[in-house]
């Protein structure tokens, strides 16, 4: 059940109920047992804030711990947080330069005033075969059946979906995202079989290689530098090669993925509430 509320739309998972003995430190350990405990050097699945020994009163997951998500978690009582991008603004929430920032202080002080407790949990459940966030992204685009790479090393980021136009795939993407933002660069009259799934910010590098497929005319991407892959595909485009990008948004590519974590991470705890809290798009389109 998903109801919107403001930037949030939320999803129940479980009737509310409170558990006395479990931390959030603890529960955190099982959560990273469940995607394999194996992080690699120098990860960001760490704590961010709050004492770990806190006595769990629910559990909430999200894209992104934005102060909206914040705020409706503690509505509903829950004090776990288990975010999957940066509480502070920065990839490794390195907190030095906001040390005297206003916005970065109130935040971290309605985190204490709540006794919250927020982990984040990103390069364990990317390094999931398959990634669970692509799985979660050709779910909800409807194309589960047209995945081309089942028996890759790194399957579902290739689909074949029945032949269209950019133009004609840039509305589909539109209604079933509910995008806001999306920008693409491409002729809109591209015709359109081959498509790379890469959601969130996977960087230059993964997303040229994608693109350079004979058998991928389009990029699906969440987000790309614009002097970076944007310019890539423009210059692709100019020359006359069928080459086109579409970008959903990070949030929008990746927050199927932390609903469909959902009930993984209920499965480990009956009896203790976990919601879904999506963060929604902070932008929007004048």
């Amino acid at each position: 059940m998903k109801t919107p509320v403001g930037l949030l739309a939320l999803t129940l998972v479980a009737v509310p109920a409170f558990s006395q003995t479990l931390t959030a430190g603890d529960a955190f350990q099982k959560i990273k047992e469940r995607y394999g405990n194996h992080p690699p050097a120098n990860t960001v699945d760490t704590l961010k804030a709050g004492d770990p020994s806190t006595p769990v009163t629910g559990i909430a997951t999200t894209f992104m711990d934005t102060m909206q998500v914040l705020q409706e978690a503690a509505k509903r009582g829950d004090n776990l947080i288990i975010s999957h991008e940066p509480t502070f603004y920065n990839h490794p929430d390195d907190t030095t330069f906001f040390k005297d920032d206003a916005v970065y202080k109130d935040k971290l002080a309605f985190i204490k005033a709540h006794h919250m407790v927020v982990y984040r949990m990103h390069d364990e459940i990317h390094a999931t075969q398959p990634d669970d966030f692509a799985v979660a992204l050709v779910k909800k685009l409807g194309w589960t059946q047209y995945v081309t790479d089942k028996n890759a090393a790194r399957p579902y980021h290739l689909v074949k979906i029945p032949q269209t136009t950019l133009g004609e795939l840039v509305d589909y993407l539109e209604k079933k995202t509910g995008s806001k933002t999306m920008r693409v660069v491409g002729d809109p009259k591209l015709v359109v079989t081959g498509v790379g799934l890469l959601p969130g910010a996977s960087g230059l590098e993964k997303q040229v290689i994608m693109l350079r497929r004979d058998d991928v005319q389009v990029l699906v991407a969440g987000e790309a530098s614009e002097w970076e892959t944007v310019i890539y595909a423009n210059d692709a485009m100019a020359q006359g090669k069928p080459k086109a990008l579409i970008l959903l948004g990070h949030e929008v590519s990746e927050e199927p993925g932390m609903v469909e974590a959902t009930p993984q991470i209920q499965a480990l705890f009956p009896g203790v509430r976990v919601d879904n809290i999506q963060a929604g798009q902070a932008m929007w389109r004048p």
